[in-house]
């Protein structure tokens, strides 16, 4: 089988393209820099040159392809201009899927993110509490637009569209990506980095191993029922308990304090209007303390139950990642 996936070279795409080339498939990824994407991918993927913005590049590299991938997408980060989320996650998720279908793909595996959901503050959620109103960052409104338009190109043109919503990603992936989990949060807390991490974010998130991940994605593939969503997420930790848990992995390292909330939110206000300024991302991005205070606990009992996904622990994830660091 031949598949496309789009964002080979982030964590999510990457655990797919391994995934699918492990169990055997055909693969071709999507890559603004081929040179780049195989220097991070594995050996026998094909690198085809286009990007979501692009039309024409996505029509080409989704020919003949069964099945499509999409894995890109800008994460809660920090833009000078902030509409670029809609023009990459929205409008780019809706061209792959009309690509798609005019390729006459069998089915699109759409990724978009817990965030589409509604929860209040600290509780749980599942697949049946979709948000009905516009969410509070350009980057969870993106993804919100994202999902309408790839559902409305599916009712439009026939082919099929399914959602794995992921909590956030960590484990595994290209590269040293200096805001993932791994490297901006446990590496220096294992290597006692005080200053880099002086003390811990307020609230706390979902999780889900990126090569557990990559494998429900694979999945809603085979066993997804079109037009519906899939959780995945391994489990819900605080900051502090992630900090508790790298640490007594490592067997080294230290645990900073919780900062507070209103310290916070001051250091993320305060950090965005320097950045407008310098126009560099800020320490914390307001974006990522929204998402981080929501502390919210998704539920994955749909995808287990229907898809026949198993969860990582989060002890035994979060001890490998630990032990990948060195």
């Amino acid at each position: 089988m031949r598949a496309l996936v789009t964002g080979a070279t982030g964590k999510v795409g990457h655990g797919v393209a391994r995934a699918l080339v492990e169990r055997g498939d055909e693969v071709r990824v999507l890559a603004r820099d081929p040179g780049v994407a195989s220097s991070l991918l594995p050996p026998g993927v094909e690198p085809v040159r286009g990007d979501v913005t692009d039309p024409a590049s996505v029509e080409r590299a989704v020919a003949g392809c069964e099945l499509v991938f999409n894995g890109m997408g800008l994460p809660e980060q920090w833009f000078a201009d902030a509409d670029i989320f809609d023009r990459v996650n929205a409008r780019g998720t809706e061209t792959v899927v009309r690509a798609a279908a005019a390729a006459r793909a069998r089915r699109v595996v759409h990724t978009s993110t817990i965030d589409v959901f509604h929860a209040e503050r600290g509780g749980a959620f599942d697949e049946s509490e979709v948000a009905g109103y516009p969410k509070g960052t350009a980057y969870e409104r993106s993804k919100q637009r994202a999902e309408q338009l790839a559902l409305a190109a599916a009712g439009e043109t026939g082919v099929e569209v399914v959602i794995v919503n992921p909590a956030a990603v960590y484990g595994p992936g290209p590269g040293r990506d200096a805001t993932s989990l791994e490297e901006g949060l446990l590496r220096p807390l294992v290597e006692g980095k005080r200053s880099a991490v002086p003390l811990l974010p307020p609230g706390g998130m979902g999780l889900v191993y990126s090569t557990g991940m990559a494998t429900g994605q694979l999945l809603a593939a085979e066993r997804g029922v079109p037009g519906e969503r899939y959780i995945l997420c391994d489990g819900h930790m605080s900051f502090r308990e992630i900090a508790d848990t790298a640490v007594r992995a490592a067997g080294r390292g230290r645990v900073p304090a919780v900062m507070p909330v209103p310290v916070a939110k001051a250091i993320a206000a305060g950090g965005e209007a320097v950045s407008r300024v310098v126009r560099r991302p800020p320490l914390l991005p307001r974006g990522q303390l929204h998402f981080f205070l929501w502390d919210a606990r998704p539920q994955s009992a749909k995808a287990q139950r229907e898809l026949g996904w198993v969860p990582t622990p989060l002890e035994e994830g979060l001890a490998a990642v630990v032990a990948g660091l060195g």
